[in-house]
């Protein structure tokens, strides 16, 4: 298969991690809008977001779109429901506790969180959520650091997990004309300015409510 396809389905070496490790060392800014962004994911490309500048992660609320769903359909209302800033943060935590309970307590977990952790207090990463629970997109957008192209977008069916990167077969793509790339960049600055600061909770949940405070 060639090395330059568009699409990326985990399948014959084709992996979306292969070719993450193959942009990210020249990326300036990095966006993510996933469902589930996890350590794991993180843990994988650590080296490579290494001289990245930015990342921001925008998480959405895709665990309790059925039960919403579930209760809209029972009242007969369709709008959108928005959760409050104190949902948001708890759904968030328990989503974090809910990762370390499933994560092998190990060495090579704790230095994943550990660089995390170090990457957020250095001012390299920071964490939203948005309070829509309808979003169920995944959008990856990098902007380079040279002139040689303004940067790509990924999108598809891929969450930030180690599963998402790697094991399960998926399919995504890649677009790399700048007018798809701001157009992409365009909608996730506008829910990223909805969106409800979560990088501080991450910090809080992790080093006092998992098994890392040991």
């Amino acid at each position: 298969m060639g090395t330059d396809t568009k699409f990326f389905t985990n399948e014959d070496n084709n992996s979306l991690l292969e070719r993450f490790k193959s942009t990210l060392p020249t990326t300036r800014y990095f966006d993510v809008l996933a469902g589930y962004f996890r350590s794991s994911g993180f843990g994988l490309l650590s080296d490579a977001l290494g001289n990245v500048e930015k990342m921001r992660i925008l998480v959405g609320l895709e665990t309790e779109k059925s039960v919403v769903d579930a209760a809209q359909a029972a009242c007969g209302l369709l709008p959108e429901v928005l959760a409050s800033h104190a949902e948001i943060h708890g759904q968030y935590s328990k989503s974090v506790q809910d990762e370390f309970e499933n994560a092998p307590e190990n060495q090579q977990t704790e230095d994943s969180i550990s660089q995390f952790i170090a990457f957020i207090r250095a001012g390299k990463i920071e964490i939203r959520g948005h309070p829509a629970r309808d979003i169920h997109a995944k959008v990856y957008i990098s902007r380079y650091r040279d002139d040689r192209d303004f940067g790509n977008v990924v999108t598809g069916s891929s969450n930030f997990t180690n599963a998402g990167l790697t094991a399960q077969r998926e399919f995504n793509v890649q677009l790399k004309d700048e007018c798809d790339v701001k157009f992409a960049l365009e909608r996730f600055e506008k829910l990223w300015n909805e969106a409800v600061e979560l990088t501080g909770e991450f910090i809080d949940t992790a080093t006092r409510k998992t098994w890392l405070n040991n």
